[in-house]
């Protein structure tokens, strides 16, 4: 009699252990994330999805090749890492969107199962916020205009013609001259790049290139002397780099946060001018090029601080 008892037992625990190990095997889990949610338009985001799938499992992954509202800027290679418990698969996507408004990135399931679903994400694209304070200036209509009649450009392009050999003629013999002057210039005088930059955005700002209808080329020039003045100045390479490896390196220049906020911001809004179609208002042309000035000014602030020399206590 006891020793059927026991023999009931064993079979007992025998059959709780199976049911054990049969609940504890594991299942294939998916991930998405961003790590943004809010974004300026034309701002570049980083979307990871990843996939943990246990040995059990079969091997799959998602294969997204396009999202309404956003484009692709790179796409990442499958990372695949090997556990203990199975297989991690993850991919790095980077995109972004020049369309305004509340867009959501879509689920993904694994060819496995549908079941198998990864969140969707929402993100909100915007423009820079504007200045309440100021006077907001509305887009202009199209202005029709009357066709010209057509004129004979014979005797236009003759004197074109003349006068580009004539300015050839003169560069020819002026060259070496102006070449002679250029060197003793250089030789004689070392360029601060701190009043080069002053300079340059004080003849920017009195040709008035915004009313001229030359926003692009004004927002050109206002990063382009920001560019130089930081590279001569810092030897940051900022020629050479995009505008978001250029926001990434200013941190290297220790700026107060809300100074850095809004030159990030003003070199963001020149290339949505400039790339984007964006129109900016007389605001922003204001905005922009004296926060361009401001940034120059504290940056050369910082170095004379830094290059004072230290009195011994």
């Amino acid at each position: 009699m006891k020793e059927h008892q026991i023999n009931k037992a064993i079979h007992f625990f025998l059959f709780l252990l199976v049911a054990a190990v049969c609940n504890s095997q594991a299942k294939t889990t998916v991930h998405a994330s961003v790590d943004k949610t809010s974004i300026l338009i034309g701002e570049q985001i980083n979307f990871v999805i990843e996939a943990n799938i246990p040995e059990n499992e079969p091997i799959g992954f998602f294969s997204p090749d396009s999202i309404a509202h956003f484009e692709f800027l790179q796409k990442g290679k499958i990372d695949t890492a090997n556990t203990t418990k199975g297989t991690i698969l993850k991919q790095l996507f980077r995109i972004t969107s020049f369309d305004s408004g509340q867009w959501v990135i879509p689920s993904y399931s694994l060819p496995q199962g549908e079941n198998l679903k990864t969140d969707s994400i929402i993100i909100n694209v915007g423009f820079m916020p504007m200045d309440s304070t100021k006077d907001y200036n509305d887009i202009k209509e199209i202005i029709e205009v009357n066709a010209k009649s057509e004129r004979d450009w014979t005797w236009y392009y003759i004197g074109g013609g003349l006068l580009l050999l004539l300015l050839i003629i003169y560069g020819l013999t002026k060259k070496k001259k102006k070449k002679e002057q250029e060197l003793a210039e250089v030789a004689g005088k070392v360029i601060d790049p701190y009043t080069e930059a002053l300079e340059q955005l004080e003849k920017l700002q009195r040709e008035n290139l915004p009313a001229k209808d030359g926003s692009k080329q004004y927002y050109s020039r206002l990063t382009d002397i920001f560019r130089v003045y930081v590279e001569k100045k810092k030897n940051i390479h900022s020629l050479q780099q995009t505008t978001d490896d250029l926001v990434t390196q200013l941190r290297s220049l220790h700026l107060e946060q809300e100074q850095y906020d809004q030159l990030s911001q003003a070199l963001r809004l020149s290339d949505f001018v400039k790339f984007a179609k964006y129109i900016p208002t007389e605001p922003d042309n204001r905005n922009v090029f004296d926060t361009i000035k401001n940034s120059i000014q504290v940056i050369e602030k910082k170095s004379v601080i830094s290059a004072a020399p230290q009195s011994n206590p």
